[in-house]
Order: C-alpha cells, then sequence, then structure tokens
C-alpha cells in the first residue's frame, strides 16, 4: 500500500513540474474577469491531467505488480476491473480539462461527461445503492433496483461537481479530497477489501504529489479536470463499499463527503431563490465569505499579489477543520445509522448557522485572529 502512495505522488509531482515548465500559456486563457478568481497572475489548471497520469500509473501497477513483476500487495485488481475504472474516470477528466484548455465548454456539455460517466460505472461496475439503511422504507426500496441504479448514477455524475465547486483556493479542495480517500481507504481495509482500499490509495497518492505544488504557493492548479477526477472515484468507491458489505451503513459515505455535497445543494437553493440558474458562477460560496469576511483583515501587506496569496491559504484551513469535524465521526461510526444521521444534521444546521454569521458580520471575533 505504501508503494502506491509514494509512486502516484512521485508520478503527480513529476507531471506537475513538467505541466509547469511547458503548460503555462494555459493560465493565459482564464480570465481575470471571473468572479472565482482569487489568485495573482496567470497559473496553469491542468493538476487534474497530471493526477490522472498518477492514477493510470497506480492502478497499472496494482495489475501487474504480483503476477509479473513478483512484488506483492495482495490487491486482487483484475484487468478488466482496473480498465474499468480508468475508463469511468478519464471520461469524466476529458470535459474537465476540454474546459480547462478552453474556458469554452458549458456547464451543459461538463454535465453531459459526468452523467455519461456516471451511467458507464453504473453499467460496467454494475452499480446500485441496496438501500437507504432506513428499515421501513426498506421493502419498497428492494421492490426493484431502479432507484438504487438511479441514485448510484446520480452519485456518481453529482459528486465531481460538489468537488467543483469547494475547488477555490490552495490546497482546499485537494486536501478535503485525501482526507475522503484515506478515510475510505482505512473502512475499506476494516472490511477487508484491499481491493477498495488500494484503488482509492493511487488517487490519495496522485492527490498528495499534486498538492506538493498546489499548496501553499499554488504554482498550479487542479482545475475541472481535477476536481471531477476526485468526484467520480471516491464516488464509486462510496458505492461499492456500501453495495459490497451490508455492514456499512449508507451514511457513512453521506456524513463523509457532506462538506462538498451540501454546499452544492445550498447554492443551488440560494441562486434558485435569487432568480439565478444554478449554472451560474457566483463569490456567495461559504469559502468565498470566509476569504472576504474573515482572512479580509488579517494580513497587512504593500505587496497586493503576496497578500492575496497569504489570505488564500489562510482561507482552506478553515474548512479543513470543518471537514475534519465531520470525517472523523464517519469513521467513527461508520456502521452506526442513526448517530450517522443525527451528525449529517448537525452539520447542516451548523452550516446554515455559520453562513447566515457570516452574512450578517456576527461573526466570533476569536475566528477572525
Amino acid at each position: 500500500m505504501l508503494i502506491l502512495l509514494i509512486l502516484c505522488g512521485a508520478i503527480s509531482a513529476i507531471v506537475c513540474g513538467l505541466l509547469l515548465r511547458y503548460g503555462r500559456s494555459n493560465g493565459h486563457r482564464y480570465s481575470m474577469s471571473m468572479p472565482q478568481r482569487f489568485h495573482a497572475g496567470h497559473v496553469p489548471r491542468l493538476g487534474g491531467v497530471a493526477m490522472m497520469v498518477a492514477c493510470t500509473a497506480g492502478w497499472a501497477w496494482i495489475v501487474v505488480a504480483e503476477p509479473f513483476l513478483s512484488v506483492p500487495n495482495k490487491i486482487q485488481l483484475s484487468p478488466r476491473m482496473a480498465l474499468a475504472w480508468w475508463a469511468v474516470a478519464v471520461l469524466a477528466v476529458i470535459g474537465g480539462v476540454g474546459e480547462d484548455l478552453t474556458h469554452r465548454l458549458t456547464a451543459r456539455w461538463r454535465l453531459a461527461f459526468t452523467v455519461a460517466a456516471g451511467a458507464l460505472a453504473t453499467w460496467i461496475l454494475a452499480l446500485h445503492i441496496p438501500g437507504l439503511g432506513i428499515p421501513a422504507l426498506q421493502p419498497l426500496w428492494a421492490a426493484t433496483p431502479w432507484p438504487g441504479i438511479a441514485l448510484a448514477t446520480f452519485a456518481v455524475a453529482g459528486l465531481p461537481h460538489a468537488f467543483n465547486l469547494i475547488d477555490g483556493y490552495n490546497g482546499l479542495a485537494g486536501i478535503v479530497a485525501l482526507i475522503c480517500c484515506l478515510a475510505l481507504a482505512y473502512v475499506s481495509l476494516l472490511a477487508g477489501d484491499r481491493q477498495l482500499a488500494g484503488v482509492v490509495l493511487v488517487l490519495a497518492g496522485a492527490t498528495a504529489g499534486f498538492l506538493l505544488w498546489n499548496y501553499p504557493r499554488g504554482l498550479i492548479f487542479a482545475g475541472d479536470g481535477g476536481a471531477y477526477l476526485w468526484g467520480v472515484v471516491i464516488a464509486v468507491a462510496c458505492v461499492q463499499l456500501v453495495q459490497r458489505y451490508p455492514a456499512v451503513s449508507p451514511w457513512f459515505p453521506v456524513l463523509l463527503l457532506i462538506y462538498p455535497v451540501w454546499e452544492t445543494f445550498f447554492s443551488i437553493y440560494r441562486k434558485l431563490a435569487r432568480g439565478q440558474s444554478p449554472g451560474v458562477a457566483d463569490a456567495l460560496h461559504f469559502h468565498q465569505l470566509i476569504y472576504r469576511r474573515i482572512v479580509r483583515g488579517v494580513f497587512d501587506d504593500d505587496n497586493e499579489a503576496r497578500r492575496m496569496l497569504m489570505r488564500n491559504n489562510r482561507t482552506s484551513p478553515y474548512l479543513w477543520g470543518f471537514t475534519v469535524l465531520t470525517v472523523i465521526p464517519a469513521v467513527l461510526f461508520w456502521n452506526n445509522t442513526p448517530v450517522l444521521m443525527a451528525f449529517t444534521a448537525l452539520f447542516i444546521v451548523t452550516y446554515v448557522w455559520a453562513y447566515i454569521s457570516i452574512v450578517r458580520f456576527k461573526v466570533p471575533s476569536w475566528l477572525r485572529r
């Protein structure tokens, strides 16, 4: 397992370095007027390409290491299964990288790519969600397989966009994805599934290599391609974990991923309430409010670019802490549905309270220090 982290981390870091050397022109295409832009200079948004290359190498290593290279790893991943994971991931990443390269791919087309990835995953990996963890609803849910298939497709298609929504500051979405991958690997190992643990550790290693360049200096961004890679792989792993092991509560992945998921649902509600299309970008997401209203007065520096970078870096840890507060109970109570549901509800209430407090400038003074 450790060799997967090292191998994928090294490949991701090397490819990121090459992209920085030869792909800087990509950063010039990102408009200075974009509402979600909180950095100075022109930064390439091709980290997703580097992570996809590293994941490809990592999954290939799992397949060939033991039978062909005599390197024991005890991870039973067949070439067919590895190819299925790769095909689903690369289909989603293509849509994201297309936007990263051209900045002209509409939200509808990007959604089409992730929906296609979700449908492909449901088909070739036979994904379905066997239940909701609510006994009263289980007979109705089990009467036909279509609700479980539809929800699995929706999860795989939607989570990439949730990660893209929180990908606004150096290290923010990357650390959230890394934490989620490690949590998934831990619960997979508890269930005795080294295959699933190996698959997500490949993504964890690729993410770690990318973060060496992304945080704290923000030399390269994940872009839509990186966010879609995180979302689709983590979503498929979550569905497979719940599908394979009845002891794992379906509310484990819900609580594990509640921050990006709830940020997405809340943003849709917020925009619809203001009469806007959910696909229109704005600067009112939770992490953007923290940047503007909590971290705003922390630094006093004459260099505007350096001041923006320092504020950018200070924003992410607030959300990392928010994520850890949901990941810890998710990992501790991964098989206890009532407790997981209670923590999920607690997060939603806390999020809404925090959001309203920031909007109304009622943030406690200790958070601004």
